[in-house]
Order: structure tokens, then sequence, then C-alpha cells
């Protein structure tokens, strides 16, 4: 499935996160339903963490205005998140189906992706 950033097919979609050819889609990052595209080149980051008690139930937004959760009502269920650093101050954070995935998509296209731990991030 392509994404409206007309990024050609996605190397990976799951409903709510989208890699495609440009960037990476982020699906319900907006209330009610509006997406982010954030381009491959303007991410300087992406740190690979394990969400705690309190961050999975972070169903969408955020209680520290630096870390944006986007809309995901299974994020209860899931155990890894990925903090997107750009040239802003807030940080996206998603929580793929499949993280590792997400993780060898971006390092694909240049992304430096870690695992050094996220201060603030509950």
């Amino acid at each position: 499935m392509a994404g409206p950033d007309g990024g050609g097919p996605a190397e990976y979609d799951d409903g709510r996160v989208a890699c495609t050819g440009t960037g990476l889609l982020i699906r319900h990052y907006y209330f009610p339903l509006g997406s982010k595209h954030v381009p491959y080149t303007t991410i300087s980051e992406v740190r690979q963490i394990q969400l705690g008690a309190m961050g999975r139930w972070r169903i969408h937004g955020s209680n520290d205005f630096i870390h944006w959760f986007n809309f995901d009502p299974r994020r209860p269920r899931k155990q890894a998140a990925l903090v997107v650093y750009t040239h802003g101050q807030v940080r996206p954070v998603i929580t793929p189906d499949d993280p590792d995935q997400v993780a060898v998509v971006l390092a694909s296209h240049g992304v430096n992706v870690t695992s050094r731990p996220e201060p603030g991030l509950y």
C-alpha cells in the first residue's frame, strides 16, 4: 500500500506506521485522523527502547510535550517503541507491530538506529 506522500509502495506497513520510499508515515498522529510524514533525510536518530508500564498505557498524545505518541489502541500489549529524533523539539514515539523490521528498513535508508536509553520516557 502506498502512502499519501506518493513515496511509492510501502516497504513496511502495519496500518499505523509505514516506511515508504521517501520517509516514515505515522498514521493517526494528529487527532483524530491526521498523518505525519517524516522524510528519512530529516531523521537524525531513531532509538529503539523498551516501553515501561506507563508508556504502554499512553494511547495517544504526550505528558511532557517532548514525546508524542500516535494513536495506537494496541500499545498496552506492546513492549518496544521507536523514538524518532528530527530537527524539531517534539520526538514522535511509535510502536509498530514489528519494530525490528522498521529498524532494518530505516537503517537501509541511512537512518542511525540505536538502542540508547531515552531520558524522560517511562
